[in-house]
């Protein structure tokens, strides 16, 4: 006779709790991408229709003169993914720490170098944030330091392009870039999404903003002059991106890395 008869029931019943457990995980793991994919679709009309759309009432409904609160309505759609990603669980300090930390780095960065006209590490800061914090992350660190750093360098109606511009450039470098791509790689990538972000992005952006802030009848020729006057100093902008994401790069992520491995954030 079986003197242990209980044992191969004992084991049916641990196979069948690993098999609903693994199902669970799965389950689990299909929501959250779901979740995530929502976020990013909400997050993507909120800052390429609602936050333009923002900017357009500034100028066409307010004559540029209640810059103030389309800044702060580009701040509050830029929060909104937040409130999406903390709808399952509570919103961790540390999360919303680290973003003020980057904020401030690109603050401190943009006013250490103010003697070099253009020659700032702002937007290295903004792209290394959304390559280790996310796109949602990058977006909200290059608004806040467009906003927070013109506190010290002049508001005017130019602030909210300056915040979208960065933000987008951090929106973007979340969504382009992520910690599968080979270091040595990632590096030569990154400088070359700085340029383009620098020129093709903040550039065009900031000078299409100078012909509508002219206040004078838009030409295409005005348009024209803009562009070409502003290349100097987007190509001034780009070899600076170019020069803090060499030497900031590596150090500043493999620093987010590990603040990400151990505290649990931005997972």
């Amino acid at each position: 006779m079986n003197e242990h008869p209980e044992k191969p029931n004992i084991a049916i019943e641990k196979d069948e709790r690993i098999l609903r457990a693994e199902r669970l995980r799965a389950r689990e793991e299909k929501s959250d991408k779901r979740a995530r994919l929502i976020r990013r679709i909400v997050s993507a009309v909120l800052i390429l229709v609602f936050v333009p759309s923002a900017i357009l009432v500034g100028m066409l409904e307010w004559n540029d003169r209640k810059y103030y609160i389309v800044s702060a309505l580009i701040i509050l759609f830029s929060m909104l993914p937040f409130f999406l990603m903390f709808e399952k669980r509570r919103p961790m300090a540390r999360e919303l720490t680290l973003i003020a930390v980057m904020t401030a780095l690109g603050v401190a960065g943009r006013a250490a170098f103010y003697m070099l006209p253009h020659f700032k590490p702002i937007a290295a800061i903004v792209i290394i944030t959304g390559v280790s914090l996310g796109s949602e992350a990058g977006f909200i660190t290059g608004a806040l330091t467009a906003f927070v750093s013109n506190m010290f360098f002049g508001q005017g109606p130019w602030t909210p392009w300056q915040m979208f511009a960065l933000g987008l450039i951090g929106f973007l470098a979340g969504i382009l870039f992520n910690d599968s791509i080979k270091t040595h790689l990632k590096l030569v990538l990154l400088c070359a999404f700085g340029v383009f972000a620098t020129v093709g992005i903040y550039g065009q952006i900031m000078d299409t903003a100078f012909v509508f802030m002219a206040g004078q009848k838009v030409t295409r020729e005005m348009f024209l002059a803009a562009y070409a006057s502003g290349l100097p100093v987007n190509l001034v902008f780009a070899l600076a991106t170019v020069v803090f994401l060499v030497v900031l790069a590596k150090p500043l992520l493999n620093k987010l890395r590990r603040i990400k491995q151990k505290h649990g954030v931005f997972r």
